[in-house]
């Protein structure tokens, strides 16, 4: 038996943030962070809010790659604020964050670390929405999130069907200012979950398409969004639509070695979460072809790098793709790149090996490591070194 978990409503476009009028309810509380705070953002989703009646809190303290400790705090101000609705309003980690605030507002008695898929949360009394200013996590349409646990370095990442927002809204106007190096981030980010959530060994027929459409779209607008996004549209709603479209296939199929491995050097070296799983997306899937493969062909010449059908051949046409595209965005390519000192890299790698192997997305990779490889993985990905096992 499987499971298809998918926002109520999802509503994109120019424009979209127009049917924030129509949800309904009488208090919001918003999550979100200082620097949308700073940009006046925040006060035009309040002005909103505030224009279809509704009293709004705001919780402004969401930090970058969100800790468990912003989480507990935010739960008790929502929960004193006694919301209709937590409105998830930034990047993943807002949105993130007010996964989590949403439930404990109502389960008070939850750690965010007792989330988890096989946990019937019962949560009935407040609304989820997730409004995004990035076009990358894709969090606006999964029951997924990652939280940092500041005291052991690590990240948490987990999830539940009870957390997939009730309403996501995608408008282009709150991305047409992002920065470049912002855009490039996040936008790697929504083409290594089409990638591995096609590839990932619990895709089904339901993510298949979704996870394709999405890499066409980041393959084709992603350049466009990052030389010129402040004054393409097209390109920021697409890459929007693909983020979102992305987070609808990954969140039902899981992710790969990529992320597992993104998550743990991210957490260890203070990174930002798509550099990270993209810097690794290449080697891993080099890894996997070298192996036999994991369906890379279908991605191949649906993107229209191929015609060809042999798994070796295509994949390796993909994954060069990967690089160039990652080349044209400015992504590092290497560790070393991303200015990770090398001791500090000799010194975490046993870290980044053991937090690699806890994550739960080692699992569902198409091919997985033993112990030595994923240590050679994290040695080449530091040297920039082409995977020849």
């Amino acid at each position: 038996m499987w499971y298809f978990a998918a926002p109520r409503e999802i509503v994109f476009g120019e424009e979209a943030l127009s049917h924030i009028e129509f949800v309904g309810g009488s208090r919001a509380f918003i999550v979100t962070d200082a620097v949308l705070q700073q940009l006046g953002i925040v006060d035009r989703i309040v002005g909103l809010f505030q224009a279809a009646g509704m009293e709004t809190e705001v919780f402004a303290e969401v930090e970058p790659e969100p800790s468990l400790q912003t989480a507990r705090r935010g739960g008790e101000l929502a929960r004193a604020f006694a919301p209709d609705w937590v409105v998830g309003l930034g990047g993943g980690s807002p949105m993130d964050a007010a996964k989590a605030i949403y439930v404990l507002c109502q389960r008070p008695e939850l750690d965010p670390t007792d989330i988890n898929p096989m946990e019937t949360l019962g949560l009935e009394d407040v609304k989820l929405m997730a409004i995004p200013t990035t076009s990358g996590t894709g969090s606006e349409a999964t029951f997924a999130l990652v939280l940092t646990d500041t005291e052991e370095q690590r990240k948490y990442s987990t999830g539940n069907r009870e957390v997939v927002p009730h309403v996501a809204i995608i408008d282009p106007e709150l991305t047409m200012k992002l920065p470049p190096r912002i855009t490039a981030d996040t936008g790697l980010d929504a083409l290594t979950h089409a990638i591995e959530g096609y590839t990932a060994t619990w895709h089904n027929v339901f993510t298949d398409g979704l996870c394709l459409q999405a890499a066409k779209l980041v393959f084709e607008y992603l350049p466009r969004a990052y030389a010129d996004g402040a004054n393409d549209v097209e390109a920021r709603e697409q890459m929007g639509n693909a983020a979102a479209i992305a987070g609808l296939g990954f969140s039902n199929s899981l992710l790969a070695l990529a992320h597992a491995m993104g998550h743990s050097a991210g957490a260890l070296f203070k990174q930002p979460h798509g550099r990270t799983v993209a810097l690794f997306l290449p080697y891993t899937m080099e890894f996997t072809v070298n192996g036999g493969g994991a369906r890379y062909a279908d991605i191949a010449r649906f993107v229209g790098l191929t015609d060809s059908h042999d798994e070796g051949e295509a994949g390796r046409i993909l994954v060069e793709a990967v690089r160039g595209l990652e080349r044209t965005v400015a992504q590092p390519m290497s560790l070393a790149e991303l200015g990770v000192d090398r001791a500090e890299f000799q010194a975490k790698l046993d870290q980044l090996c053991a937090y690699a192997e806890m994550d739960t997305q080692f699992f569902t990779a198409p091919r997985i490591p033993d112990d030595d490889e994923l240590r050679r993985l994290f040695e080449y990905a530091y040297a920039g070194k082409a995977i020849d096992f």
